[in-house]
């Protein structure tokens, strides 16, 4: 049972409120910015997604930048509620077309408009885009984010210049093209978040991947679609020969640990040829979520390494490897390493040459930052710091130190190798000669090196 939904900026401003059951005080969304603003319990820098306040339980999750909060003073389910806010921040994304504070601001009709539909009295009724379409009656109000460029025919592999600009799936499942016409389209996303720990001599102690093909259709009639993947795919290792397994040196076969499928997919020919039928719902929806734990190549090596230069001085040398293909640019790349708590101030050596780098001492958080902006593969980069502290370590500054962690994103390549090979819309379809858009993206969850 919700007693409020709001949604809150970077600001603390209150976006959109809505008071369901009136049992809480008006003042929760102020209550809840300033404990979220100044959390400093347990040494904790973040406040957790669920605390409560003078008996008020408080939920919330930050999408694009956004907070987005539920309040009750019942005994609710955190898990329940925290996939109600995802649910409710997708849903408000497939109607809009992009989702921040001023596409919710311009169609702030619209927003409530599906909150009293989702949520009556507190109890939740639906989240599905599909179903909501019978019940919202208001158009969108397109920002200047969601308009799309001007694309020419995609083929179904992307290959070469034709690649799928950032702003493709950024429109509203309900909004037309100028002049009233559709554009027919379906766009798929094979989404890999990867994680890996090096120790401290380079060598690779655990890795594992969680991926998703996310699909969002804007065909008319939603037709059945076939998705082919990888004839040489294999869920569990059971049956799977070791001989001629390539693991880490991109050869052999795909191997899922784990995997689900949306309940639209039927896998009547699965087993025989690796394809997926479906008949896509409205909106963005994960047709697949799966889970690797067999050996990759992850994309990116790091070296560190810090030593004593005096009784009060050290120095950080610190190395990032680009490993995949010389075609393939990584974006908005970070490195983060904790320092000693006596660090007082660092200086840094960036390297010459490369464009969009950054350094910067967090003093307040003992912390490095190294921020790239782009890293093209094959390239190898190093930061020098040397820091300067107001007591002597006495030889333990390895273990103040560390460890470095990484994030990142790669557009167009996937670690595990899982290729959607061909993308099918049914003949009965009356749909001609629709766009199909296929990418890849990996990113990093918790990419961390030992020191």
């Amino acid at each position: 049972m919700i007693s409020q939904f709001f949604v809150l900026s970077q600001r603390g401003d209150n976006i959109v409120f809505r008071d369901y059951r009136r049992d809480v005080q008006k003042g929760s969304a102020e209550i809840f910015f300033r404990k979220v603003k100044f959390w400093k319990e347990d040494g904790k820098e973040e406040a957790p997604p669920v605390f409560n306040v003078d008996g008020v339980n408080y939920f919330h999750v930050k999408v694009a930048g956004l907070l987005f909060v539920v309040t009750t003073r019942i005994n609710l389910s955190p898990s329940l509620a925290l996939e109600l806010l995802q649910r409710i921040a997708r849903v408000i994304k497939d109607y809009l077309g992009v989702l921040n504070e001023e596409s919710l601001r311009k169609n702030f009709v619209l927003v409530y408009e599906l909150l009293d539909e989702v949520i009556d009295f507190g109890y939740v009724q639906t989240t599905s885009t599909e179903v909501l379409k019978s019940y919202i009656f208001n158009e969108p109000f397109v920002t200047d984010d969601a308009r799309l460029p001007t694309l020419g025919p995609a083929s179904l592999f992307m290959q070469g210049n034709k690649r799928m600009p950032g702003t493709a799936v950024t429109k509203s499942v309900v909004a037309n093209e100028p002049g009233g016409r559709k554009r027919e389209e379906i766009f798929v996303d094979v989404i890999e978040k990867i994680s890996v720990t090096f120790s401290s001599s380079g060598y690779i102690l655990t890795s594992e991947i969680d991926g998703t093909i996310q699909m969002k259709s804007y065909l008319t009639g939603n037709p059945e679609i076939r998705l082919a993947l990888n004839d040489d795919l294999y869920i569990g290792r059971s049956g799977v020969s070791n001989y001629g397994y390539g693991g880490s040196s991109g050869t052999g076969p795909v191997i899922l640990d784990d995997c689900n499928f949306h309940e639209s997919v039927h896998m009547d020919s699965f087993d025989v040829d690796r394809t997926l039928s479906l008949v896509p719902p409205d909106g963005e929806f994960p047709v697949m979520n799966y889970r690797i734990t067999q050996e990759f190549k992850p994309p990116f090596s790091i070296n560190a390494l810090i030593e004593e230069a005096g009784s009060l001085k050290a120095e950080v040398i610190l190395k990032v490897r680009a490993e995949f293909p010389s075609n393939v640019t990584a974006n908005t790349i970070s490195v983060e390493m904790p320092l000693p708590t006596s660090t007082t101030r660092v200086n840094f050596d960036l390297e010459q040459g490369l464009a969009g780098q950054t350094a910067d001492f967090k003093e307040q958080l003992r912390k490095l930052e190294w921020s790239i902006k782009k890293v093209a593969g094959g390239s190898e980069h190093t930061l020098r710091a040397k820091l300067n502290f107001s007591q002597e370590l006495h030889g333990n500054i390895t273990k103040e130190a560390g460890p470095v962690s990484m994030t990142f994103t790669i557009p167009m390549y996937n670690p595990s190798r899982l290729q959607v090979k061909y993308l099918q819309i049914a003949k009965t379809s009356k749909i001609s000669n629709p766009y199909r858009w296929v990418r890849y993206v990996t990113q990093a969850n918790s990419y961390v090196a030992r020191i």
